[in-house]
């Protein structure tokens, strides 16, 4: 079971480095010499949450980076992390952070400027649980 987790945690590494890279779980799974499923399952009963789930969410966590900055555009920070339809991009990201990109790239987010990295990472980190809050910090 160690070696599970140890190679569970190669794939979510991977999936943390290679977030813009097409990633899909039959090839993480025979990375991790598991069949899909049980890379699923288990990957879940480790982390939390799906493969799928972990990766979407870095990739939502990466575009808001790209948004905030300012001079990247919805359709640029899509396929900079890894989404190739803008229309499940805007849906997930929605879900996530509980605003469309477009509302979440106009906002001004000069204030976050000012914060150390460490603390803007997790207070803008989207919600994995599929609902915004509806009291978000304003530093997201």
């Amino acid at each position: 079971m160690l070696e599970d987790l140890v190679r569970l945690r190669r794939a979510r590494d991977r999936m943390d480095r290679d977030y813009a890279e097409p990633l899909d779980v039959p090839a993480l799974a025979r990375e991790a010499h598991m069949s899909p499923g049980h890379f699923s399952r288990s990957f879940r009963a480790a982390f939390g949450e799906t493969p799928y789930g972990h990766l979407s969410t870095r990739r939502i966590e990466r575009a808001k980076a790209l948004l905030r900055r300012g001079d990247v555009s919805v359709t640029e920070a899509c396929v900079a992390v890894g989404f190739s339809s803008l229309g499940s991009f805007s849906s997930r990201f929605t879900e996530l952070v509980g605003e469309s990109p477009s509302a979440y790239r106009a906002r001004d987010h000069a204030a976050a400027a000012a914060v150390p990295p460490c603390i803007a990472k997790s207070r803008t980190r989207p919600v994995r649980n599929g609902k915004a809050p509806a009291d978000a910090p304003a530093l997201a």
